[in-house]
């Protein structure tokens, strides 16, 4: 592990975040019911494209589905979703999830101390990786990013945030206020990725282990993105057979940050889709990325 001061040239604004995530889907009514047992998240109409929003009751769009029938799980040697992560407000909430998921002998694949962050990870019916985490309070971790770790999750001392172990459904539903906190990419390689997504896109590197993973962020935050090779060094993208990563959305604060991003981007002669407060790229793993401005973020993201 080693810690960075990649600091851009140009640095995207300090409230960029990621504001959805998109994966295909073998069975839409599958995924829906697996997505609302689990996590309590709600359908919205299909658009015009027949792309799903799933929200938390009473919260914003965080996960669009697209059905792809007869689509194989996602898995093998190929770039794309390693997780994405959904971020619960509170510790008791990751609490009330996990005693909810024992009882119904939910299989996991994971669980972890981040020191950042307590972690639970699993799997969907399609092979897209999912972590849900709370963040510890920020003057816990701040400036010491280069902290974060992988230890034990200490399950009995999570537990005794709750009164009780008998969870019910309704009650392990995630809060309105969870969103997709950040998104962890499967790469081909890291210092091209890097590369990407520091000196192009304008994200700061907050912390790298070796040339096997980085994590990158803006405003200080322990990462927006990460990305690893542990399955992915030199691999291709999935192929459209396979349920796979469709795109990331980032919601940036206003207009401005969208045009000078395009305007990076040209420079860097990287090919791109733009249109009015929207700008459309590939990094060079494979992996669809939209930027929005927040507007145009929070009006596809309602409900």
């Amino acid at each position: 592990m080693s810690s960075t001061s990649g600091a851009p040239a140009q640095a995207l604004p300090d409230t960029t975040h990621v504001a959805s995530v998109r994966v295909g889907v073998r069975n839409l009514e599958r995924s829906l019911a697996w997505y609302d047992h689990w996590f309590g998240l709600v359908a919205h109409a299909l658009d015009e494209h027949g792309v799903l929003g799933l929200a938390p009751v009473g919260g914003a769009v965080i996960l669009e589905l697209v059905e792809r029938p007869g689509a194989e799980q996602f898995g093998g040697h190929h770039t794309g979703l390693y997780h994405m992560a959904l971020r619960v407000p509170e510790r008791v909430d990751l609490a009330r999830w996990l005693a909810h998921a024992a009882q119904q002998q939910l299989p996991l694949v994971g669980a972890a101390d981040h020191f950042v962050s307590e972690a639970i990870y699993l799997t969907d019916p399609d092979g897209h990786g999912i972590e849900i985490y709370w963040d510890r309070p920020r003057s816990v971790w701040d400036g010491q990013v280069h902290l974060m770790t992988t230890a034990s999750l200490d399950i009995n001392d999570l537990f005794s945030e709750l009164d009780t172990l008998a969870i019910n459904s309704g009650t392990a539903r995630v809060p309105p206020q969870t969103d997709m906190g950040h998104v962890h990419l499967q790469v081909a390689d890291i210092d091209g990725t890097i590369a990407f997504l520091r000196d192009v896109i304008g994200f700061d590197l907050m912390m790298t282990f070796g040339r096997q993973a980085a994590f990158l962020a803006t405003g200080g935050y322990h990462h927006d993105v990460g990305a690893n090779t542990w399955a992915s060094r030199g691999a291709p993208p999935a192929p459209d057979a396979m349920a796979h990563l469709e795109h990331v959305t980032f919601a940036l604060p206003e207009g401005r940050a969208i045009e000078e991003l395009q305007a990076r981007v040209a420079a860097a002669g990287i090919p791109a889709r733009a249109d009015a407060g929207v700008i459309e790229v590939t990094d060079p793993s494979g992996n669809r990325l939209i930027f929005r401005s927040e507007a145009e973020a929070q009006e596809s993201a309602t409900p």
